[in-house]
């Protein structure tokens, strides 16, 4: 699979991070935020490949919050791909890769690491919220994920969140939660308490 993207090349002792855009967003949304948590690292950022009313996803969905569940698989499977080549086309063999998503991004990074877990080991989420309606099974063992969400979050609701942090430990996955009293955003506090988890 074949995504639009950026790739800008970082020191190699620092880990590679994947970032992946919110709805409406574009490969440029979280470089500052990567700059923020690993300056210096090298950016693999794609474009989402759905297009809803001209804004850039990262899957379909039938309703705000209400997902299309098949497509999140196939999505997932085609991110999964273009990772795996993007390594291999950039030389970047065993190098530490990272995802960071916000909202739809962060999504589609959590079904990834649910779904494919042997090509994405680690993950900050900022505002995710279960992408799958069941758990899938995978075995998370050696994963972490860091996740970041707001209680006052109507787009991605607590029990949402509550339930993609139970799958995730489930599976084994080694799980960093933070809460913030914010909504559906990226904070300062959030941030902080992410790189603090990516360079642990």
């Amino acid at each position: 699979m074949n995504l639009t993207h950026q790739f800008r090349e970082g020191d190699p002792a620092e880990p590679v991070l994947l970032l992946l855009h919110g709805t409406g967003g574009g490969p440029a949304d979280l470089l500052g935020l990567a700059e923020h948590l690993s300056p210096g690292a090298a950016t693999l950022a794609p474009l989402g490949p759905v297009s809803e009313h001209g804004m850039a996803r990262w899957f379909r969905r039938l309703a705000e919050g209400v997902f299309d569940h098949e497509d999140v698989h196939r999505r997932a499977g085609e991110l999964a791909e273009f990772i795996l080549a993007a390594k291999e086309k950039y030389g970047l063999g065993e190098r530490r890769l990272v995802a960071v998503g916000f909202s739809n991004g962060a999504n589609i990074a959590a079904a990834v690491t649910l779904l494919h877990p042997e090509v994405l080991r680690e993950a900050a989420l900022f505002a995710a919220m279960s992408p799958l309606p069941e758990d899938p099974g995978t075995d998370l063992t050696g994963n972490r994920v860091f996740l970041a969400n707001g209680t006052a979050d109507q787009m991605a609701p607590l029990a949402s969140v509550d339930r993609l942090e139970a799958t995730l430990r489930a599976r084994g996955a080694e799980v960093t939660a933070f809460r913030h009293p914010g909504g559906h955003q990226l904070t300062l506090g959030a941030a902080q308490a992410a790189a603090g988890w990516l360079n642990a």
